[in-house]
């Protein structure tokens, strides 16, 4: 079981503007915050649900290869509520919400590129 998941980001004001308002479907918000001062490296914003961050991005200047992550969705709607808001947060569509049976028939996900091209997705694998 993964605990969390980190990756730098080249500018850090934009993706953490970015990822508050994609995110917000999901029921995800920024749980923590850690300077440069207190980790001595980038600043550091954790996001997450229930209080406990799990997704972290970090200044630094981002990476030289996307990343993919899938976030799970309560329903089939939130995943077409993120996507809505990943697009108006400056996101790039990379896959509408829909089934994509190939992985299985009640795989519903959507797929939007962060500012860094980072392949965000959210994913809800119950029927209807």
């Amino acid at each position: 079981m993964i605990d969390h998941i980190g990756f730098p980001v080249s500018d850090y004001e934009r993706a953490k503007a970015f990822y508050l308002k994609a995110l917000a479907p999901l029921d995800y918000v920024l749980v923590m915050e850690v300077t440069q001062e207190q980790t001595g490296t980038e600043p550091s914003a954790g996001f997450g649900a229930n209080g406990k961050p799990d997704l972290w991005i970090s200044g630094g200047g981002g990476m030289n290869k996307p990343l993919h992550v899938a976030i799970l969705a309560k329903d089939r709607a939130t995943v077409d509520a993120f996507y809505e808001a990943a697009i108006a947060a400056g996101g790039r569509d990379n896959g509408a919400p829909g089934i994509r049976a190939h992985y299985h028939p009640n795989y519903y996900g959507a797929f939007v590129l962060d500012p860094d091209g980072h392949n965000i997705e959210a994913v809800c694998h119950t029927p209807g």
